[in-house]
C-alpha cells in the first residue's frame, strides 16, 4: 500500500457536539483532529498498540487554532492533515487545515506532540523512532511557532476542577480536549452569543491524574481586551498543568 504522506477525512458536526448556539464546541473540534491524526499515524505504521510494545506513546504537548468561521450543527467538515518535520529538536509537528463541503476555509491548527516512556513518563528523543515520518517540505497550515506563554502572576482563578472518571483516557491522566473545555469554562455563556473565539493556544505542562484538583485561573492583557491569559495549577502538587492564551473576535456567527 502506497504511503500517504498528507491525510484526509470528512466528518460532521454531530448534535451532541455542539453549544448554546449550535457550533461545534472547540474540544469536539479538537477531538476530531485528534482523531484524524491518529488514523494518519496509524496508516504510517506509528499507532497505538505497535509504540506501546515498544514503551513509545504519542502525547500532545502543545496546540494553536485560529477560527476562520465556527462549523455548525450537521455541517459537513473536510479535515486535511500532514506531518511537518521535527522542531525545537523534540516536537513531531503537525497541521491541520478544515474546510466546509463548499471548500469555504473554517479553521487552521498546528500542534506539536512528543514522544514519551508510559512507564517511566519520561520524554524520548525522536531518534529512538524506528521509520521515517513524512515533513511534506515544511508545507503549513499555520505557520506560527508554539513556544511557551507569557503568562502575568496576576490572574484571578475562575474555577476549580477535579478529575474524575469522565475526564481520564487510557493512559491515566487527564485526556487533552478536556483542558479545551476548563479554558472555555473560564468565559460566562452569554460572551459565546455576542463574541466569537479567533484564536485559541493550548501548552501542556504537567499531567494531571485521577483525584487531583486544579485552580484555574484567568485575566486580560492590559492593552487588549479580546486578549485573554489562562493557567492552571495543581492544588495536589504544586505544579502548573497548563498555560492557554486566548483571542475573541467582536460579533457572534
Amino acid at each position: 500500500m502506497e504511503t500517504k504522506p498528507v491525510w484526509i477525512e470528512e466528518t460532521y458536526v454531530r448534535t451532541y457536539e455542539t453549544d448554546l448556539r449550535g457550533k461545534w464546541r472547540p474540544s469536539c473540534l479538537l477531538q476530531n483532529l485528534t482523531h484524524t491524526a491518529s488514523i494518519h499515524a496509524d496508516h504510517l505504521g506509528f499507532d497505538y498498540p505497535t509504540l506501546m510494545e515498544q514503551d513509545m506513546v504519542w502525547v500532545l504537548s502543545r496546540l494553536k487554532i485560529r477560527f476562520h468561521e465556527h462549523p455548525e450543527i450537521g455541517q459537513k467538515v473536510t479535515i486535511k492533515t500532514w506531518p511537518k518535520g521535527i522542531q525545537q529538536k523534540l516536537f513531531f509537528m503537525r497541521d491541520f487545515d478544515l474546510r466546509g463541503a463548499d471548500g469555504r476555509p473554517l479553521a487552521v491548527a498546528t500542534f506539536a506532540w512528543l514522544l514519551i516512556n508510559p512507564k517511566t513518563r519520561r520524554i524520548l528523543s525522536p531518534s529512538v523512532l524506528g521509520g521515517a515520518i513524512p515533513d511534506n517540505g515544511g508545507m503549513s497550515a499555520l505557520d506560527e511557532p508554539l513556544e511557551k506563554l507569557p503568562i502575568p502572576g496576576s490572574l484571578a482563578e475562575q474555577i476549580s476542577v477535579e478529575a474524575r472518571y469522565s475526564t481520564i483516557d487510557l493512559l491515566g491522566h487527564v485526556n487533552s480536549a478536556r483542558y479545551m473545555d476548563w479554558v472555555c469554562d473560564c468565559f460566562p455563556s452569554e460572551d459565546y452569543l455576542d463574541k466569537q473565539l479567533d484564536w485559541l493556544q493550548l501548552n501542556y505542562v504537567n499531567e494531571i491524574k485521577p483525584g487531583e484538583r486544579l485552580s484555574i485561573a484567568a485575566g486580560q492583557d492590559a492593552g487588549d481586551p479580546l486578549h485573554w491569559y489562562i493557567q492552571g495549577s495543581n492544588l495536589a502538587t504544586g505544579l502548573k498543568a497548563f498555560d492557554a492564551e486566548v483571542g475573541w473576535k467582536d460579533g457572534s456567527q
